[in-house]
């Protein structure tokens, strides 16, 4: 089995943003600082704690966004977007061709599992990278919005990994 967390490599959130105010808004990188990931012969889970989620970078808006903005961000998604809700992801289905994984399965967001697909490509060297859309709204979730609803965060956001093990425990995970 292998198991991959942050030390490994990175599993990052990326939003968009809408409505008539969207030109003050920002494009965010939210980094999930603690998460668990396992591969096991065709079976595959992720755990994400949602309290551990770090604005890394806001692009586009108006003004720059500082750390405070950062931090408040971050608080936000906590307190009035998450509210401590469990992330889980187990597999249903794992396809490999050559080093594409595909992938079928449930994932658990803000009280409620509904199914999802995505691809995992694992490099020879043992780097694992790939990412979904989830459709904030499918899980019952409303997407954040500000100034009186006229600046939203978009309903789509990518969750992408990029994580690196070594190619003989990668292969061994994906091959026994």
């Amino acid at each position: 089995m292998l198991t991959l967390g942050p030390q490994d490599g990175e599993l990052l959130v990326r939003t968009g943003k809408g409505g008539a105010a969207a030109k003050a808004g920002h494009e965010l990188t939210i980094a999930v600082t603690r998460w668990r990931g396992t591969i096991d012969r065709g079976s595959i889970t992720l755990s994400a704690d949602p309290r551990s989620l770090r604005v890394l970078e806001g692009t586009g808006g108006m003004i720059e966004l500082g750390e405070d903005d950062k931090e408040g961000i971050a608080r936000t998604i906590d307190e009035e977007v998450m509210k401590g809700r469990p992330i889980e992801f187990r597999s249903t289905n794992v396809e490999q061709r050559g080093s594409r994984l595909e992938v079928t399965g449930e994932l658990e967001l803000f009280g409620f599992t509904r199914p999802i697909d995505f691809a995992l490509n694992v490099s020879e060297d043992g780097r694992i990278t790939g990412s979904a859309f989830v459709k904030q709204t499918d899980w019952k979730m409303k997407p954040y919005s500000a100034l009186f609803g006229t600046l939203k965060v978009a309903d789509v956001v990518e969750v992408s990994i990029d994580a690196g093990v070594p190619a003989a425990v990668a292969e061994e995970a994906l091959h026994g």
